[in-house]
């Protein structure tokens, strides 16, 4: 007799920086979501899936839970974190192996209203030097939460992945697929074409520009030959224009090529980019342009 299909939501939720949308790439097997050092790289709602015999699950990875309140867009992010949690099956709290800090009791404050099971995942155990420091780790988290499991990985190396694809199925109810088994993200071409652009930016500039920094894609058009985008990068300072640009135009430049090659890559066809860059002052605070922007959900 075979075995009747699991399906599902699993939210990943942590503070920033502990690991969640490397994760997520390692569950999926595809860049879904950008990546670098730099907190506030995650700031939309990303569903990954991952589809089996067995069943389909859908991860999603939400912004990470932090402190700050200065802006708009921090309490957005927030909100957009929190609302992420609800109409899933399964939480997952995410922890970094290497440290705690106070802004992961948001996390777990945020898990403790969620009335399903809530899965522990420590990451970056490859950078501790005694693996048995995890188990006073451990410990002193699960006297926070009743978790249903504890999963040990590093989703750099993509080790524990499939314990955790495990543990969810474990915890999903019975159910269809809800998505096609060819389909990996449900967020456009379009989308993923912008936030490509938007990790070379944050991965090349320093200081505090990122941060108030976003793109529009605002023509995507596939031709026989070759995928056209024009990306429009929005800052929020008109100082921050040439620093995005560059000594003669060197960091645009560098932008672009990056981003070009990491867009051909994940589409399968050889792409043509224009970056064009336009202040719009103090879009970060300002609810009306945050949501012109797309940042709603």
């Amino acid at each position: 007799m075979t075995a009747a299909k699991r399906f599902g939501h699993a939210v990943l939720i942590g503070r920033p920086n502990v690991g969640k949308s490397t994760l997520l790439n390692a569950l999926v097997g595809e860049p879904v979501a950008i990546v670098t050092h730099k907190p506030q790289t995650t700031r939309h709602r990303l569903l990954g899936l991952v589809t089996e015999n067995r069943g389909q699950i859908a991860f999603i990875d939400s912004p990470g839970l932090h402190a700050r309140r200065d802006h708009a867009l921090n309490r957005r992010l927030n909100r957009i974190a929190a609302d992420s949690r609800l109409g899933v099956e399964v939480v997952i709290v995410v922890v970094d192996a290497q440290r705690l800090t106070s802004e992961d009791q948001l996390a777990f404050d945020l898990a403790s209203r969620h009335d399903g099971p809530v899965i522990l995942v420590i990451n970056k155990i490859d950078r501790l030097a005694r693996r048995s420091d995890l188990l006073e780790l451990t410990a002193g988290l699960q006297k926070r939460l009743n978790f249903a499991a504890v999963v040990y990985v590093s989703a750099i190396r993509s080790e524990g992945v499939d314990a955790l694809i495990d543990e969810v199925f474990a915890h999903l109810p019975e159910g269809e697929p809800g998505y096609p088994a060819d389909q990996f993200t449900d967020r456009s071409e379009r989308f993923l074409a912008a936030e490509m652009v938007r990790e070379q930016l944050m991965r090349q500039l320093h200081q505090e520009v990122p941060y108030g920094l976003t793109v529009v894609v605002e023509r995507f058009e596939r031709q026989p030959e070759r995928l056209f985008i024009d990306a429009l990068i929005v800052v929020a300072e008109e100082r921050h224009k040439g620093m995005v640009i560059g000594r003669q135009g060197q960091v645009l430049k560098r932008v672009g090529s990056r981003a070009r090659q990491a867009i051909a890559g994940l589409l399968g066809s050889p792409v043509h980019l224009e970056l064009h860059v336009k202040t719009r002052a103090g879009w970060v605070d300002d609810d009306r342009q945050l949501d012109a922007l797309g940042y709603s959900s």
